[in-house]
């Protein structure tokens, strides 16, 4: 499965949730930013996609790690199980 796949279903069940998405696009300067920023009442969260299997990059954990220093929350998710669990829970947020 293609990392595109996994973006594409990360989108549609994002919506149908009513919650709203955006592809973000960081600029030279920070290399291993999140994919996306999603948006819910509750509040917003960025995500790293990555294809089944997958794991985020050392540029990117360190890039991860220091939006989460700053109170930010970002996950990595790898495939269409991951999106579910992950949405699964966003109800105790």
């Amino acid at each position: 499965m293609l990392e595109k796949v996994v973006e594409a279903y990360l989108v549609k069940v994002v919506k149908a949730a009513g919650g709203e998405i955006r592809k973000v696009s960081w600029g030279p300067m920070h290399r291993g930013a999140p994919d996306r920023f999603v948006m819910f009442p509750w509040g917003c969260v960025f995500i790293e996609l990555k294809r089944p299997g997958k794991k985020a990059e050392p540029h990117q954990e360190r890039e991860h790690a220091r939006m989460r220093r700053l109170g930010q929350k970002v996950y990595v998710l790898d495939s269409i199980e991951a999106i579910d669990e992950w949405m699964g829970g966003q109800h105790d947020q």
